[in-house]
């Protein structure tokens, strides 16, 4: 009795530790949430295909590639 549920909380902490951290040791991906705002795209890019962004006083330019990819570059 004592070996399963020694058994059951080691799994338990190994199962809690995987979701803090990828088995390479980078963080985790966020994963969206069913509330997250959404926008097109198409609506964010504009004809142009691409925006500026302002954040913290810095300008990032987020543009769409001839492959359909998105880059985000400072």
């Amino acid at each position: 009795m004592i070996i399963i549920v020694t058994l059951i909380t080691i799994f338990n902490t190994m199962t809690s530790l995987d979701k803090l951290t990828a088995t390479d040791g980078t963080p985790p991906k966020p994963h969206p949430q069913p509330n997250d705002r959404r926008i097109s795209s198409k609506n964010l890019l504009g004809p142009e295909g691409r925006v500026i962004i302002e954040h913290d006083g810095q300008h990032y330019l987020l543009r769409q590639t001839h492959a359909g990819k998105l880059i985000l570059t400072k």
